[in-house]
């Protein structure tokens, strides 16, 4: 009888509790604890917490720490078409069977014990991780931060708070102080922490919170600045200036966040080849990605298509100023989303940048709101629409109204990875 597939096994994994959310930290203590605590044998750990941009800013630190002859391992979350984009394990996805050892490792230590499938895998994460030699160890939250399973390291080389705006209210909290008081608590005593640029009621509470545990910080605008200055990104601190090419991730958000990589990069003392690594060589799909090849692209004809995973308002903000500064040429968005994200506030910002929308569901996925939801809104906020019952239905409608065209899937990480399997 052969071994069990990773798939099996987080199918398993996946029963294990009720709740896909519940956040707590018991849970991940003890079994961390039954797996001989992994997370106190792994390599320096930067952990990186925020609403918007924290997967780009990882992808630009582990550029740039690769740029330097460094190794790191990386921990993400979700992933778009394969379970193991979560894990990279000292440069390189992680392979099948030290996937599914880990998996099946956690699995037998739990037993029936209930624990979220984010949690275990996180822990799977970690026990990979702690096995094989790396110089860092970058880790994204998955949710907030104080209670997320991620923040089990006493004492990380180094922390990130990204930029933070509202979403996941739900768990989180409806307004920003709540929401940021969960993202600065992955600040830690004597741990300097990077700080991007932040409304001002979330750096309030990320500085009382930073002037409470002994935690100092380096915030942007106030001990390091970045901006776009003839083509270039210019990057200022107390040391000096930096000045690189513009990010190959595309959008002015990614200057920010490239300014971000570089504070933690210089923060670990490391010099030119790093800062240039982190903002010519970063790879992050689905976010402003154009897709060049594949059967979806080839059923575009003489148009072009775009992948996008934002799905809260800052990122319809940013996407919005994307757009606008592209060639003009007609645009289409195809776009579904989860039923806890806030629609209005995602597309309120792009129905000036496209002539209409194609609203679908999100194949497979429960949470999905129903294509004629997404429309309704999608319509109050001043676009066209119609409705698909799948992605390559909704390309086929606009080929047909727009052969030219230039379309912008987008909405839901989730939706971006169904896209990626589909176009191979």
């Amino acid at each position: 009888m052969s071994a069990p597939s990773s798939d099996t096994i987080l199918a398993r994994m996946m029963a294990l509790h009720p709740k896909i959310i519940d956040l707590t930290l018991d849970r991940v203590w003890r079994l961390l604890g039954d797996l001989g605590d992994p997370q106190d044998h792994m390599p320096p750990v930067i952990h990186i917490a925020g609403t918007n941009g924290k997967g780009s800013t990882l992808a630009m630190i582990r550029a740039g720490l690769e740029g330097a002859g460094l190794t790191a391992h990386a921990y993400t979350s979700p992933h778009l078409a394969r379970f193991h984009e979560r894990i990279r394990v000292a440069g390189s996805l992680i392979s099948e069977p030290d996937l599914t050892a880990v998996l099946d490792e956690c699995y037998a230590a739990n037993g029936d014990v209930p624990i979220t499938y984010f949690e275990i895998t996180t822990c799977a994460a970690l026990l990979a991780f702690s096995r094989t030699p790396a110089d860092y160890t970058l880790l994204e939250v998955g949710l907030g931060g104080r209670l997320d399973a991620t923040n089990v390291i006493p004492h990380p080389r180094l922390t990130v708070i990204t930029p933070i705006s509202i979403d996941h209210e739900q768990f989180l909290g409806d307004t920003l102080a709540a929401i940021a008081f969960e993202k600065a608590g992955i600040l830690k005593r004597g741990v300097p922490c990077i700080v991007g640029p932040q409304p001002d009621e979330a750096m309030s509470v990320i500085e009382r919170q930073a002037a409470r545990v002994g935690a100092p910080l380096l915030a942007n605008g106030q001990h390091w600045h970045v901006t776009q200055e003839r083509g270039r990104l210019v990057y200022r601190d107390q040391s000096g200036l930096c000045d690189l090419p513009l990010p190959n991730l595309q959008g002015a958000h990614q200057v920010q966040n490239a300014g971000i990589a570089i504070a933690a990069l210089r923060q670990l003392e490391l010099g030119e080849a790093a800062w240039e690594a982190a903002v010519t060589r970063a790879e992050w799909p689905a976010r402003m990605h154009r897709l060049t090849d594949g059967p979806l692209v080839e059923a575009v004809g003489a148009g072009e298509l775009w992948l996008d995973g934002g799905h809260n308002a800052a990122a319809g903000q940013a996407l919005g100023a994307l757009m606008a500064d592209l060639p003009k040429r007609p645009t289409w968005l195809i776009c579904g989303m989860l039923n806890s994200k806030d629609i209005s506030g995602f597309l309120r910002p792009l129905a000036e940048q496209a002539q209409g929308l194609v609203a679908v569901p999100i194949p497979g996925e429960p949470n999905s709101l129903p294509a004629d939801a997404v429309a309704e809104t999608a319509r109050a906020v001043g676009f066209e629409t119609q409705t698909a019952e799948t992605v390559s239905a909704a390309l086929a409608m606009i080929r047909q109204r727009e052969p030219d065209a230039r379309i912008l899937i987008c909405g839901s990480l989730y939706l971006a990875g169904s896209v990626l399997r589909e176009n191979g």
